[in-house]
């Protein structure tokens, strides 16, 4: 096989006519594949039923406190267990309900109405806020900025973390812009991991607001898949190096750890920041649920019983992740018509085709029975300017059914290719 823009026209249009009866049968077995969230399997959520059993009226023993009001910042013990995972103090986090995103919003939501820490004005009550998105990103933090009219202001990612020498050169002239998102480690959904080197200029970097915020969005902080994964500087022990103590938020939850629905998410700071945090979350609520925190606690135990509990994760999930990989690279690999990250953990594999070519990639699939995340989710206001970009998300489907659905990919890929250069 040969580059597409090598063949003849005779060749492409044999091409072309193949991926079509192959396309059409497909289109007969009527297929219903879903690859577009990053939800676990039945069998990733299967390792934590035995979270389940952990806290009934016959064991809650003497933890009458997590029945109770109070601890808006979560029970002793969890803070103990999480903290291990950002690797912070136990003054520098504080346990919240089900979902790290809600804690996002929270965060936010609030800056509008009463600043951060280090606000001399609210947020909201400023001309312009504005957030820097590292491209592609994650949809859900930039449908946040865009319920609150937070204008977006697109940098590419890099190899190592997002394109430095522009977020320096935004945040040095512009006191509008108040953050910027980041998810450090096998990004969503390139599966990219910031360098030390990045990590080290975000938190040194100068910047015109002085209540500037990096809302670090580690999901998969432990979600490796190999043996040797890579690392992550700490980002809060950098800012309080470089004098920016305040600058950021930390984020995880045990979403994708234990159960979606009613795992447990944290936030790390500075105490400063927390206590601040506090502040206002003790006036929103009287506590969190205190006793899903004591499940997890004494499901896992230990950070090292977290860890041995993700390889159980790493085994149901690599195998998709490796089928998704080879069946790309033996039935496009040789054409350039398609790119794709190959990540070292995470949740998502980013696809790149011809420019003008993921959106009519999509639809195609879903005429044929698979559902992918939608061309441009990746992008601020769902709009990829080269509209390229497709997130594969191999998590939730069977093995076979993530095989299937690649090939569907594949022959999608192809098709619309073989028309744009037609």
């Amino acid at each position: 096989m040969s580059e597409l823009k090598q063949m003849d026209y005779s060749n492409l249009q044999s091409l072309h006519r193949k991926a079509k009866e192959d396309f059409d049968a497909i289109k007969q077995e009527n297929l219903s594949l879903d690859m577009s969230r990053g939800k676990p399997s039945a069998e990733q959520l299967e390792l934590s039923l035995g979270l389940l059993n952990t806290v009934n009226a016959e064991n809650i023993g003497d933890n009458f406190s997590v029945l109770n009001y109070g601890l808006v910042d979560g029970i002793p013990e969890a803070k103990a267990l999480f903290k291990e995972i950002l690797e912070v103090n136990t003054e520098e986090i504080l346990i919240g309900g089900n979902a790290s995103l809600n804690l996002m919003h929270d965060i936010i939501s609030k800056a509008l109405i009463k600043g951060v820490l280090d606000s001399e004005t609210p947020w909201g009550k400023q001309d312009k806020i504005k957030f820097i998105c590292p491209v592609p990103g994650y949809d859900r933090h930039f449908k946040i900025c865009e319920q609150y009219d937070i204008e977006m202001i697109s940098v590419d990612m890099l190899e190592d973390g997002p394109d430095m020498d522009k977020v320096e050169e935004l945040v040095r002239d512009d006191a509008s812009i108040k953050g910027i998102w980041c998810v450090p480690k096998y990004s969503n959904p390139d599966g990219i991991t910031c360098s030390d080197e990045v990590v080290e200029r975000l938190a040194k970097m100068e910047t015109k607001a002085q209540d500037f915020k990096i809302f670090w969005d580690n999901a998969y902080v432990i979600h490796d898949l190999t043996d040797n994964p890579p690392s992550l500087k700490n980002i809060l022990e950098e800012c309080k190096k470089h004098g920016n103590p305040n600058r950021v938020f930390m984020f995880a939850s045990t979403s994708k750890i234990t159960f979606p629905g009613s795992g447990v998410a944290v936030v790390a700071a500075s105490k400063e920041n927390i206590d601040f945090i506090k502040s206002q979350l003790s006036v929103q609520t009287i506590g969190p649920d205190k006793v899903n925190q004591l499940r997890h606690v004494r499901f896992f135990k230990n950070y090292d019983n977290i860890l041995e509990h993700m390889k159980k994760h790493a085994e149901i999930m690599k195998p998709k992740f490796d089928a998704v990989l080879n069946i790309l690279d033996s039935k496009l690999g040789s054409y350039g018509i398609a790119t794709w990250t190959e990540p070292e953990g995470g949740y998502f594999i980013s696809l790149n085709t011809l420019d003008g070519c993921a959106a009519e990639v999509v639809s195609l699939a879903a005429e044929a029975g698979v559902k992918l995340t939608g061309a441009g989710a990746a992008f601020p206001y769902g709009k990829d300017p080269r509209d390229k970009n497709i997130r594969i998300a191999p998590s939730f489907p069977s093995l076979a059914e993530v095989e299937k659905a690649i090939e569907v990919l594949s022959i999608c890929i192809i098709l619309v290719s073989v028309n744009k250069l037609l």
